[in-house]
């Protein structure tokens, strides 16, 4: 399934708006890659704490009055904050909002919102269960927040796929420029390390890592990480300075396995899960170049659309991270997720 463009014609300067562990922004973000590594932080849960690469939403006040954000969870706090930057980056404050698009990628979904509205229930019943904590709780919450405090009246979704939520996404994304739906999708992948997540995450791996090895893929050093990675897609010719999606795809290894080329280069979704991990280099062309950025952003089901962010910049710079030049090569987001899922993204430089 081939996407179309992905464009800066209608933009006039970035179209990305970024927020994690490494900071917020496209600057913190591209310093963090030349770093090649964000150092982690002690996180707290019940049963004590783990390393963590968690997310400061504090320059979201910069775009939203305080008193707009007091009912407004951790989780939407990322996809506004993502969001805002995005758009601003993008420099379309006159936008048709009623033909933008808007489309979020996640995994764990609004989880500690979820969870505290759980123990209303369990500490009140029905009768007392927190209605603010009910109201957030649901995946779509974040796009809920996004399209109000934007005043976005096109379409809107919210995809949950877990690893494979962002290419999911993006399938759908593809589906509404072609039909013509709309003129723009505001596109973004967001996740966040509540602290039940990183009470599970202490629980069933008791010896945690405080650094993500994407290639020692038969190693458990997975990090939990959060953020979201924000994106203006347009179907707009002509030139694309962050380059072009190209294609997005889904499947199963199990039923057919990728056939994945050794001249692309492959930007991979390796975070340091070795259930996930495995697959890499049993499908992967043993001469394929491949780099890995989880240990920048961490572990999150939403990381495929961070990586999107590695190719675009690598699209408009000509070179990945490291300074390795394109040369004329296609780039290619590949995430493995659990029971031989995979998907890709591929990106071109025009």
């Amino acid at each position: 399934i081939t996407c179309r463009d992905w464009s800066s014609d209608v933009c006039s300067s970035d179209l990305i708006g970024l927020v994690g562990g490494f900071g917020c922004g496209l600057e913190d973000f591209a310093a963090a890659l030349a770093g090649g590594a964000v150092p982690t932080r002690p996180a707290a849960f019940a049963g004590g704490e783990i390393p963590a690469l968690l997310a400061d939403t504090a320059p979201l006040e910069r775009f939203v009055d305080k008193r707009a954000l007091r009912r407004i969870d951790h989780f939407s706090r990322l996809a506004l904050l993502g969001a805002h930057l995005a758009l601003e980056d993008a420099g379309l404050p006159a936008l048709d909002r009623t033909r933008l698009g808007l489309i979020v990628a996640t995994g764990y979904g609004a989880s500690a919102t979820t969870f505290s509205f759980l123990d209303t229930v369990l500490d009140g019943g029905d009768a007392l269960a927190s209605p603010t904590h009910f109201s957030s709780s649901v995946h779509n919450a974040a796009a809920a927040h996004v399209a109000i405090l934007l005043g976005i009246t096109g379409p809107n979704l919210t995809v949950s796929q877990f690893e494979l939520s962002v290419p999911s996404a993006l399938l759908a994304a593809q589906g509404w420029l072609a039909e013509g739906r709309v003129d723009a999708v505001l596109f973004g992948g967001v996740d966040e390390a509540c602290a039940v997540l990183r009470s599970c995450w202490g629980r069933f791996f008791p010896e945690p890592s405080d650094r993500i090895r994407p290639f020692e893929f038969d190693r458990q050093s997975a990090v939990p990480g959060e953020g979201a990675a924000f994106f203006l897609l347009t179907a707009e010719s002509g030139t694309a300075r962050y380059g072009r999606i190209t294609e997005v795809r889904q499947g199963n290894a199990a039923v057919r396995p990728p056939l994945l080329d050794a001249a692309s280069l492959y930007l991979l979704g390796a975070d340091g899960h070795r259930e996930c991990g495995a697959n890499y280099p049993r499908h992967l062309p043993a001469e394929a170049r491949c780099a890995a950025y989880a240990p920048v952003y961490g572990s999150l089901p939403a990381g495929p659309a961070f990586d999107l962010a590695v190719a675009a910049l690598a699209c408009r710079d000509d070179r990945l991270p490291e300074g390795e030049a394109l040369a004329g090569r296609e780039l290619c987001c590949l995430k493995f997720g659990r029971d031989d899922a995979y998907g890709w993204i591929r990106l071109r430089r025009e």
